[in-house]
């Protein structure tokens, strides 16, 4: 991997990670594009500059992240899901799943036909859901529970989290920031483990690459984060799912071999 494949792939991960269309997915899929084997270290690339993207969660909703327990109970209680699971399953996720093309392309097709058909049966009501304060305890779980499939690449952890809460009732706004929340402990554990794992066993141009990709996935993050904020107030997520199916059925014809 060159410095400019990790600055690449960090704005892939910047713009992917909180848009419904995995960014798991389309580092897998810009990678293949790039050239760039999926080496152990490309793999735990892949996890880590997510890191990035979730200190720009961080940054933009630093007060409420700081200042209310009641929406990290909420958080909390929807990771443990992923966190069992993602523990569990961390060998398989990330020598079976992690760099599958086949996979990620299933995953986007399967996701973006489900976001479409979600889309044109949902409709916001009144009574729905208006804060991730007033989440109850059971559909924080099941949107959790929905979250953990996110860790096979092409499905997107964003789809399943905002998907789940829509169709529990709860407002697009809240959906999406709910999303945006519950990314904070599940990269950071997801990074954490993968260090662990690999006990920071990194050359110094990996390192390198990796500072690159911290640095870049963050700075795109908080630009991709404004966007979809300001996206939802006039539009569905229907554009995201047509997306979804067209990039993987491109992929599969003149893409992967």
């Amino acid at each position: 991997m060159t410095y400019f494949d990790a600055l690449i792939l960090s704005i892939v991960e910047g713009v992917s990670e909180f848009l419904p269309i995995s960014s798991t997915g389309h580092l897998v899929l810009v990678s293949e594009l790039l050239k760039i084997q999926q080496t152990e270290f490309v793999k735990s690339f892949e996890i880590i500059i997510q890191l990035g993207a979730i200190l720009a969660v961080v940054a933009f909703y630093f007060k409420t992240l700081t200042s209310s327990i009641m929406v990290w109970k909420k958080v909390l209680t929807a990771f443990l899901p992923t966190a069992v699971i993602g523990f569990i399953l961390y060998k398989f996720i990330k020598g079976y799943l992690i760099g599958n093309e086949s996979v990620t392309l299933l995953s986007l097709l399967i996701g973006g036909v489900l976001l479409i058909i979600l889309e044109l049966k949902y409709k916001e009501k009144e009574h729905h859901v208006e804060s991730v304060e007033n989440l109850t305890y059971k559909n924080a779980f099941l949107i959790g529970v929905a979250q953990s499939l996110a860790v096979i690449p092409g499905v997107s952890r964003s789809a399943a989290t905002i998907i789940s809460a829509l169709f529990l009732g709860t407002k697009r706004k809240t959906a999406v920031e709910f999303s945006f929340f519950l990314a904070v402990p599940t990269m950071l554990a997801a990074t954490g483990l993968d260090i662990l794992k690999t006990k920071l066993a990194f050359t110094g141009p990996e390192l390198m690459s990796l500072t690159i990709g911290f640095i870049g996935s963050f700075i795109v993050a908080l630009l991709s984060i404004k966007f979809l904020l300001r996206f939802i107030r006039s539009s569905t997520f229907i554009p995201f799912g047509v997306y979804r199916i067209v990039i993987a059925i491109l992929f599969w014809l003149f893409i992967i071999k």
